[in-house]
This record gives C-alpha cells, structure tokens and sequence, in this order.
C-alpha cells in the first residue's frame, strides 16, 4: 500500500453560515492540499464530523471529493461506527470504487472487550471490497485496542493493512512497530507522535494540522521517512504551537479557524461541538499571520 506512505489529512466538511455543506469551499480545500504536497485524503473521518451529517450530505460529500481529485490522489473513506452489522452492510453497499482503502474505528461507547474488537474487525474485513486501515483512538471510543489485538488482526486478516494509531503513547507504537506483520504499516493519528512515530518505523501520518498548513507539515513528514531527524525536528517545532493550538477546543473547531484565517471557509461546526472561541481564533490567527511572514 504504497499510496498510504507519507502525508495523509482527514477532511473536515466545510459549512456555510446557515451549517449546510459548502460544497465551493470543500473543492477550494481539496485543491489546496493537492497543491501543497498532501499524499492522500481520508472523506468523512472523524474531523469531517460524519456524525452529524445526513446520508445525503455525506454522499455529497464523496461525491465532490472524488469529482474534484479527478484522480490525482489516493482516497480513504471513513467507514466505521459501534453498531459492527451496520458497518458491514454499509461496506456491501457503498460504492468504494473511487477509494483505495477504507479508514473503520474501534467501537466506541460500548466499551468491548479485546475479543469483541477482534470480531468486529474480523467481520469488517470479511465484509470489505477494500483493504482497511484500523482506527485506534481511545481519547475518543472510551477502550485501547492493545498491540497484541492489532498484531493479532494483521496477521490473520491480509485485506487488514494498516492502523491509524492514535493512543498518544509511544511505548504501544512502538511495541506494534517491533511485532507486526513485515508489510502492515504504522500510520500515526496523533500530530504530536507523528513524526516520533514515522522515525521509529511508522509510515506517515493521517493529520488535522497537515490540512491547514499542508506543505511544511508533509515536509516534516518526508525528512522524517528519510531519517534526516534533525532537519525534521528543527521544523516540527515551528510547528509545535500551532498543533496544540487547534485541539485545545476540541476538533474540528480549531482546525477550522485556520481555515477562515486562510479564506477557504468559515469556522461553522455542528452542535454538539462550538466554533472556535474569539480568543482562540485570536491566537491561532497570530501565529498563522506570523508563520506566513516568516515564509514570505
């Protein structure tokens, strides 16, 4: 699965003032990170904020994506939930042809066992047309998907590629790192391991911050698979600020701020989240105005 090394962003879905889909502002944001060196893009992932979206609004959402990449760069599609038949029946019926891979969650809110995980991910793969990259991000589904769950799944199930690792710790990266299959890939989920993540093996990121500032971040990013760690480093943390910056209001909120800063689209989120704060916008527009200067 070459096409998922490197530089990966999970959309957001853009909304107008009134909260309907911006469909302009998702072309303008898609052909700014092709643009701007971004290796692939995840429709409808968690920052795309799916759970508040209709079934017509996310098949719009495809729809736009897949029509204005025209091919260019690889595509993932969020498929995933807590209802593991739901899961698979969308699987079946989805129109995947457009997508290279599909990007499936751990359950949340159930709270499952390791083995209830195992099965769910085993009735995904059986289910799916595509490969599919795991999902663990235990900040948000209330339960850790341990290493030896995920080393499990990679080597019994070879449609099973790759997991988007998001427990913030590098000790289980790097326990899946040492005992996962030779070709199943680490892809960190986490903007602040990503790079620690790709230097210990891992193979790129699937990022909120690489949307926003798309050529710096895909640059930290390739010397980091290059293993120039000190050049990575030195512009990781120009970076640094700015990834704690949009997460400290819950995303998408912040990353959307940039967004407007950027004139690509308005801050709007759907309830239950809440747009960015003037206060953080404040900030975050400070540092955006200054960084840019300094790249001029």
């Amino acid at each position: 699965m070459k096409e998922l090394v490197g530089t990966g962003v999970a959309l957001v879905t853009p909304f107008k003032e009134d909260l309907s889909v911006d469909v302009t502002a998702l072309k303008n944001i898609v052909e700014y990170n092709i643009a701007n060196g971004i290796n692939y893009l995840v429709v409808l992932g968690t920052t795309g904020e799916p759970a508040t979206l209709t079934e017509e609004e996310k098949q719009l959402v495809i729809d736009t994506v897949v029509k204005v990449n025209a091919g260019r760069l690889p595509l993932v599609l969020g498929v995933g939930g807590n209802n593991t038949m739901a899961v698979v029946a969308e699987l079946k019926s989805r129109d995947l042809s457009n997508f290279v891979a599909v990007l499936s969650v751990s359950p949340y809110y159930n709270k499952p066992t390791q083995e209830g995980i195992y099965q769910h991910f085993k009735a995904i793969s059986l289910a799916s047309p595509k490969p599919v990259i795991l999902y663990n991000v235990p900040g948000r589904t209330g339960s850790n998907m341990l290493p030896s769950t995920t080393v499990r799944l990679a080597k019994d199930f070879s449609n099973i590629v790759a997991i988007k690792e998001a427990c913030g710790d590098m000790v289980q990266i790097l326990s899946i790192v040492k005992d996962k299959p030779k070709d199943f890939m680490v892809i960190s989920g986490d903007d602040f391991t990503a790079l620690s993540t790709v230097l210990a093996g891992g193979s790129g990121v699937i990022s909120v911050i690489g949307q926003g500032i798309p050529a710096e971040f895909s640059k930290v990013i390739s010397l980091g698979l290059e293993n120039n760690a000190a050049e990575a480093h030195l512009l990781y943390n120009t970076l640094h600020d700015v990834i704690d910056y949009i997460f400290k209001e819950g995303n998408p909120a912040g990353i959307k701020a940039i967004y407007q800063n950027l004139g690509l689209a308005t801050a709007k989120v759907r309830l239950p989240l809440l747009e960015a704060t003037p206060e953080l916008k404040s900030t975050i527009n400070t540092f955006m105005n200054s960084f840019n200067k300094q790249l001029a």
